[in-house]
């Protein structure tokens, strides 16, 4: 796959001259090597921030020009930092979050690729361009995670010098942005089901609940189950109390006077 020709924000089409001219066998072979480990990962025993923090560092040491790198996730308007390699990672993205623009915010809300060539020269952001300049970043290369959903994310990768990030780096910074993707896709999916286990959970137990007090009414009243189901539903509406809680409260009650 080659990435297509892109305008200012994104990537020369050939391979430049900065620091992403590492040699090519040797970046796919540290691929290969991070791909299986990546592959390997299995949600239910890995947190989803041990699982993107492998990602962000994987990413470190394999994409050419790569000096810091972070995970963006933005959850409606709040944005924080999922993870991240080393401290001004973390402090580049948080002066983004502050003033609601730069790089990273951009390439996650707007699902396209943002390249910053030299942040000494850059017009956009001038807040964020700042506090990058001081802190000795010059370039800059943000991934959008293609997640659906409620969440929206992107793949920060920072550079020490001007054009840090050519082609190649774009290339191999997507298939990271895709596998964090993945893992962001597969834990909405794990938490979903797990909340929908607990609300069945639930359920159940004031199903169960509701059923004792209903036997403990007709038995007490000699009346039939849809009149015991009556009584404890205009209970729960004089009381302004759930059907359950008014269940649990008569439980309580019989078995303290047995």
């Amino acid at each position: 796959m080659h990435p297509p020709d892109l305008s200012d924000d994104g990537l020369p089409p050939s391979v430049g001259g900065g620091q992403g001219s590492t040699a090519v066998p040797s970046i796919t072979s540290g691929l290969s090597d991070a791909f299986g480990e990546l592959g390997r990962i299995v949600l239910a025993e890995d947190p989803l921030e041990s699982i993107l923090t492998r990602v962000a560092e994987l990413a470190k040491r394999l994409i050419p020009g790569a000096v810091e790198t972070s995970l963006t996730l933005i959850h409606g308007r709040d944005a924080t930092t999922a993870a991240y390699t080393g401290e001004l990672a973390l402090r580049l993205d948080e002066a983004q979050y502050a003033g609601d623009s730069g790089p990273c915010l951009e390439a996650a809300r707007d699902g396209r690729e943002v390249l910053v060539r030299d942040i000494a020269t850059e017009p956009r952001w001038p807040s964020y361009a700042a506090v990058a300049a001081a802190a000795g970043m010059r370039s800059s290369l943000s991934m959008p995670l293609p997640v659906q959903q409620q969440v929206i994310g992107a793949l920060n990768i920072y550079g020490e010098a001007p054009d840090s990030f050519d082609a190649q780096s774009a290339e191999v910074a997507r298939t990271f942005a895709g596998y964090a993707a993945i893992a962001l896709a597969n834990a909405q999916v794990f938490a979903a089901t797990a909340a929908l286990a607990q609300q069945m959970k639930q359920a159940m137990e004031s199903r169960a609940v509701i059923e004792q007090a209903k036997g403990i009414l007709m038995g007490q009243r000699r009346c039939s189950e849809d009149e015991a189901f009556d009584i404890l539903r205009d209970i729960s509406q004089r009381s302004n109390r759930k059907l359950r809680e008014v269940a649990e409260a008569l439980v309580v009650e019989t078995q303290r006077k047995a």
